[in-house]
């Protein structure tokens, strides 16, 4: 996530956001679209119904790769509604090919609602309306107070005159399929959270969950969509200029997804072959059932500017209780590390009765954000004397080549950067939270958050296990009050970071 949060920054960004050049598509086209096979979800999950009813299936999603791929199929077998809601939807590869997914989903009669924080969205008004033009797909914009309808007065004025508001994102993570199946966790739509991006990649986590608490999950969506808040994209956007009755407005989107170059024959196979590996998975118990599985989210709005930039939420509330009743051990993954007086008197006194804290964070050598870091980086020895143990990512990290599958680095060997963007908690060997709470003030109070709380110390040792295997130094260096790796970085970076340290803390 590359945050907005201050004044210069947003103006510069907006002023900046280039359009992606259609120009490239060539014309060897698939010659089956992705989407021929009948729909049947249901038929898939029908024998898995009764355990629907009473437990939650669980599993983590650790490689991009095969999170996007889940997606697809998700898509290529919903039968009535999609519902996406996402802090970014990026226009490029993967965010083209995932629209291609839900038009022919929406060609197939399935409903798609589709959410997007009003910050981050790329895309230009003719794009939006086309896709949103569809008869079976609406898109709806959060709190859309600095970007989609605004010009650049607009934006200043909303920046200037109503800071707090401007800052309040939607910063919720969920893919929603026929109220029965979800994908939540770190990743937005973009290429870097999926393994394809040729400079950047994310070590990130999802999980995939059945039945269950899916009903509360679609229930949050609601409240999103339903919010005053959420506006629907037509009535921010002239749509008089454009003509959207051209039966074959969807033809280059549909070309570029059918575009081998753009779009792999060998990932389309791992999609086709899913029912498959579904099956694997059921029998060889990686799918868990669970009992207990708990979805938190704050609510529209969140702060509503009584506090400043102060007061909390229902998540950050949800994550200090499990924080307060650990008995032995907390093992967090945030890519971003800026603790309260309030979260550090948390971890002071975790440690005091005992518990064994250790957080993984973002090094200066593998972060996307030195908004940021520069908070990290100010508060870092403070965070240290309370006994917290801290790791910071190695951009180079030795395990990228397990976790971090895209095509890119198989088929054609290359390695980009590797960054942390996983958010995720281990309470005492047998909780597990995945979300998209970072441990910042952001998050906090400000954006809305989402987590999801597995009671399982089956799940939990599977992803325990991958946690520590990236603690590990080929994967991390440890930092002290007597060493840190900044040094580590490029000259450049370093330099770039110093203008950061003027930006409050409380705002990163």
């Amino acid at each position: 996530m590359k945050k907005i949060v201050f004044l210069y920054t947003i103006l510069l960004y907006s002023c900046s956001t280039e359009t992606k050049n259609e120009e490239s598509i060539v014309t060897d086209f698939c010659s089956s679209i992705h989407c021929e096979t009948a729909p049947g979800l249901s038929k898939k999950l029908d024998p898995l119904s009764g355990m629907m009813q009473h437990k939650t299936g669980v599993y983590t999603l650790e490689d991009g790769d095969g999170s996007m791929v889940a997606r697809a199929w998700l898509c290529e077998n919903a039968e009535k509604t999609i519902d996406i809601q996402y802090f970014i939807f990026s226009a490029d590869n993967v965010g083209l090919i995932a629209a291609d997914y839900l038009v022919r989903a929406a060609d197939r009669g399935v409903k798609v609602r589709i959410l997007v924080d009003d910050i981050m969205v790329e895309a230009d008004e003719n794009k939006l309306l086309t896709i949103n033009s569809h008869k079976n797909i609406s898109i709806r914009i959060y709190n859309p107070s600095t970007n989609v309808g605004k010009n650049i007065f607009e934006k200043v004025n909303s920046l200037t005159n109503n800071f707090v508001g401007a800052n309040q994102r939607m910063h919720n993570k969920t893919f929603t399929v026929d109220g029965k199946v979800v994908i939540t966790g770190g990743r937005n739509i973009a290429d870097e959270y999926f393994d394809y991006d040729h400079e950047y990649n994310f070590r990130d986590r999802d999980v995939l969950l059945i039945g269950g608490v899916v009903n509360k999950v679609q229930g949050s969506f609601n409240d999103f969509w339903n919010s005053p808040i959420s506006k629907p994209v037509e009535e921010l956007v002239d749509a008089s200029k454009f003509n959207f009755n051209d039966p074959n407005r969807f033809e280059q989107l549909h070309q570029y997804a059918c575009d081998s170059n753009n779009f792999w024959p060998q990932v389309r196979e791992k999609i086709k072959n899913i029912p498959i590996v579904f099956e694997e998975i059921q029998r060889s118990g990686k799918l868990q059932w669970v009992d207990s599985v708990d979805f938190v989210s704050d609510r529209p709005g969140k702060n509503d500017g009584t506090h400043g930039l102060d007061g909390g939420g229902i998540s950050t509330t949800a994550l200090i209780n499990l924080v307060k009743h650990a008995k032995r051990s907390i093992v967090i993954q945030t890519p971003y590390l800026i603790t309260t007086q309030l979260g550090k008197t948390l971890f002071r006194e975790a440690v005091a009765r005992g518990v064994e804290v250790k957080i993984m964070t973002n090094s200066l050598a593998s972060t996307d954000n030195l908004e940021a870091f520069s908070g990290y980086q100010r508060d870092r020895d403070r965070l240290l004397v309370t006994g917290v143990r801290v790791f910071e990512y190695k951009p180079d990290a030795v395990v990228r080549y397990k976790i971090m599958t895209g095509a890119l680095q198989k088929e054609i060997n290359f390695t980009p950067v590797f960054g942390l963007h996983a958010k995720s908690m281990v309470i005492d060997g047998t909780i597990t939270v995945i979300g998209t709470f970072n441990l910042d003030p952001r998050s906090a109070n400000l954006n809305t958050e989402c987590v999801t709380v597995i009671y399982s110390s089956t799940i939990t040792k599977e992803v325990l296990a991958g946690m520590e295997e990236e603690l590990k130094p080929e994967n991390c260096w440890e930092t002290t009050v007597r060493f840190n790796p900044d040094s580590k970085a490029s000259l450049k970076k370093n330099i770039k970071l110093m203008p950061m340290k003027i930006i409050p803390k409380d705002i990163l």
